[in-house]
């Protein structure tokens, strides 16, 4: 693992690097344990280099042991207690080949994303049903557009879960009615991806729901749903996993938190998401052009025998943005596009048309 410390001279560096390796593991003062365990389970200092003022670049070797196959002690490692100094940034990791096998990664990926969506080549566009407050006669209404419009994939927005005017089994019920009756009509292949709440007592019960209407997919928050949850979801290798944001920017600190190229790039894949939405540049996040092609470049990195995910730029872009972005990021990106589809008024219509545009561009 490689951090990003913030400290006030090289001593103090040191000391904090010290600090770090301890608390990440047995978490007791020097000298209350054996050197056995000093040797076998103690975080190792591999290098500690001054990066530039008041910054320090320190990298650790960690024994795979300490995970134990378990998620969220994977975490607790990588940054567990650690996260609670202040000043301390995960910026990469080296994953061991023990780690990479217990991590379920994506079922389908980029590779099996673009068959079951029939799109060898062209980016993929995803849409998204909203707002909270709309029924699920509403809703399905703009499922049915979008599909006949001929988007790939249609998600849930993330806030829709078991509101009244929208509850999930009778929401998800007649999207995905709406969704096939739609292909029916225009012989497309659109998906309709629900997003899944992260109830583990009914969680049996909404996936029995989704197989018998016949979902493809569901969108979950990792952060919210739960990081085992999301890896459980999965193993079972029967529903495409798109992967959504939410909650992540709490982690995201100039001097402090996780890179977002390490959470959605590496961590949210191995997890088993498809397709990973994040934070596009010039949206309303405020994202650079420079951690945006990060995240691209590990989603789609060659990482063992891990399938790679498609990057899903999201949150304010505009349709007639497209061909810049994907000047940015390449056909192999799921451009993911809501808000400026609902301000067109046509559904339909503004679907149709960005997806000839799509195809357009990447010709």
């Amino acid at each position: 693992m490689t951090y990003e410390l913030r400290a006030e001279s090289p001593q103090a560096a040191r000391t904090f690097a010290r600090d770090l390796v301890v608390e990440q593991t047995v978490e007791v003062p020097d000298g209350c344990y054996s050197e056995e365990i000093e040797r076998t389970v103690v975080s190792r200092i591999e290098a500690l280099d001054s990066a530039d003022a008041g910054r320090y670049r320190l990298v650790v070797s960690a024994s795979p042991d300490l995970v134990g196959g378990q998620i969220g002690q994977l975490l607790n490692i990588l940054f567990g207690n650690i996260s609670l100094f202040g000043g301390v940034r995960l910026v990469a990791v080296e994953w061991p080949a023990a780690i990479l096998e217990a991590l379920p990664g994506p079922t389908h990926g980029i590779p099996g994303l673009r068959r079951r969506c029939a799109a060898p080549s062209r980016p993929l566009l995803c849409t998204a049903i909203k707002p909270v407050g709309k029924s699920s006669a509403q809703l399905a209404a703009d499922c049915a557009a979008f599909a006949r419009g001929g988007a790939d994939l249609i998600k849930d927005d993330h806030s829709l879960t078991e509101q009244a005017t929208a509850p999930f089994a009778e929401r998800v019920a007649r999207c995905q009615e709406a969704v096939e009756e739609a292909n029916a009509a225009t012989g497309g292949n659109s998906w309709y991806l629900p997003n899944l709440p992260g109830e583990p007592r009914r969680l049996e019960e909404r996936l029995d729901l989704l197989a018998r209407v016949g979902c493809r997919g569901v969108m979950v928050s990792p952060l919210l749903f739960g990081l085992e949850a999301t890896a459980d979801l999965a193993r079972r290798r029967e529903l495409a996993i798109l992967g959504h944001p939410t909650f992540s920017g709490a982690l995201f600190g100039e001097d402090h938190g996780i890179a977002r190229e390490v959470l959605f790039g590496e961590i949210y894949r191995l997890l088993g998401c498809d397709g990973v939405i994040y934070v596009n540049v010039g949206g309303r996040f405020g994202w650079s052009l420079e951690e945006c092609q990060a995240v691209n470049r590990a989603l789609r990195a060659r990482l063992d025998d891990i399938l790679p995910a498609f990057p899903a730029p999201a949150g304010g872009v505009q349709a007639d943005e497209v061909g810049r972005h994907l000047e940015r990021y390449g056909a192999d990106t799921m451009i993911l596009i809501g808000g400026s589809l609902y301000q067109q008024g046509d559904l339909e219509r503004a679907t149709a048309e960005l997806l000839e545009n799509l195809e357009a561009v990447s010709a």
